[in-house]
């Protein structure tokens, strides 16, 4: 069953302000529906059809195994990035973009295995027996330091499915680094944003809270349509064999 987008649950939630008219990218004319005063108004109708285009694609990628990496390292809206991620089990990057996350595969994975490996000898207690207490310190904040930058994609395995982004602009690197190796991007594009970059376009004010919450609500209940449609086919090709 498709998740069902409610035009008027976007419009309360603010997804429809776009940027002041002086910082606008000309691309984004055909999303745009009006000026108001000084500032642009995004056409929901749009972002609905962007929705209906976009949520598909993800829950068939969630049905087939894929993952969908999250990023969105905005100050005000990463925590919500992070949680709708974490609730459905995908990879997310919400303090920094690395760069090199997708396109240097070996460097990353290296620092993940030191992280599971430190991980693991930190729980079972082999560091505490090994070392003394200021030792074990220094070891549990090298392994806060590596969760801070890899924690989000630590069970990322190989390249993901699609990169779904919240701020275009904020997060070009992700961008540019997910078209060199063909991923595709899902993208909330504001009205300063390029959105010939992104592959599924979402058009929508990615700096009010409420707004971007709605849009990963979205985004989390389609993923969340895939995973059980993934477990279903689990079960019969368990059955059937």
């Amino acid at each position: 069953m498709a998740v069902a987008v409610d035009i008027k649950d976007l419009f309360e939630s603010g997804v429809h302000f776009g940027h002041k008219t002086s910082h606008w990218h000309p691309k984004m004319a055909p999303y745009i529906h009006s000026k108001r005063q000084d500032s642009h108004i995004i056409d929901l109708v749009k972002t609905v059809e962007g929705l209906e285009l976009a949520l598909p694609f993800l829950t068939k990628l969630a049905a087939n195994g894929k993952q969908i990496l999250f990023v969105g390292t905005k100050k005000h809206t990463k925590d919500i990035i992070r949680e709708t991620a974490i609730a459905i089990g995908q990879p997310y990057m919400t303090e920094r973009w690395l760069g090199g996350t997708l396109t240097n595969v070996s460097t990353v994975n290296q620092q993940i295995k030191k992280l599971k490996d430190l991980e693991k000898r930190m729980v079972s207690g082999d560091l505490e027996k090994r070392y003394s207490k200021l030792e074990v310190q220094r070891f549990q904040e090298e392994i806060d330091d590596l969760n801070s930058k890899y924690g989000g994609i630590k069970d990322l395995k190989g390249k993901p499915g699609a990169v779904f982004i919240v701020d275009v602009i904020g997060d070009m690197n992700a961008i540019k680094e997910a078209t060199v190796l063909g991923i595709p991007v899902v993208a909330v594009v504001d009205t300063n944003a390029d959105p010939s970059l992104v592959n599924y376009v979402i058009p929508g004010n990615d700096d009010a809270i409420k707004g971007v919450q709605l849009l990963l609500d979205y985004a989390r209940q389609a993923v969340a349509e895939g995973l059980g449609a993934n477990k279903t086919i689990e079960t019969t090709d368990t059955k059937e064999k």
